[in-house]
């Protein structure tokens, strides 16, 4: 699996913390910013990874804010990403299993990172139920026409 990864300042340190997570399990990376905690605008960051999972580069994207809103709402004007922000693991699993959510996004000023790590290994792990929940990402997917 290929993930792409990108923060902007309010997320940097999760975002490494997630990175050291990622390399130690083996799954491939790639981090689009940003680089330090100085001042970005999340909006470029969601844009960049969320062009790059939606035209198939990356099988997955991770995305980190101080809340993880505004770069999961930015995240979500990209036509074919299905940003969902997660808190919890139930979350996180739902997340994929029902909606096929192709990028996640965390807040660092919100979690922890032991939970946040939690979350993301249950993200990757889970897998799209599809069935009656095809139906529904198809009209999700419909609405960006």
């Amino acid at each position: 699996m290929k993930i792409a990864i990108g923060s902007d300042h309010g997320g940097f340190r999760l975002k490494e913390e997630i990175k050291d997570y990622l390399r130690q399990q083996g799954v491939e990376h790639t981090d689009f910013g940003t680089y330090s905690t100085a001042s970005v605008d999340y909006p470029d960051i969601a844009q960049t990874v969320g062009e790059k999972v939606a035209a198939g580069e990356f099988e997955r994207g991770i995305l980190i804010c101080g809340t993880g809103i505004g770069i999961s709402i930015a995240a979500n004007k990209v036509p074919g990403v299905r940003a969902a922000l997660c808190g919890d693991v139930f979350s996180a699993r739902m997340s994929r299993e029902h909606n096929n959510a192709n990028i996640l996004a965390l807040g660092e000023r919100v979690i922890g990172s032991g939970l946040a790590l939690m979350i993301v290994q249950t993200w990757l792990e889970a897998e799209f139920a599809g069935g009656r929940h095809a139906r529904r990402v198809e009209k999700i997917s419909a609405l960006e026409k």
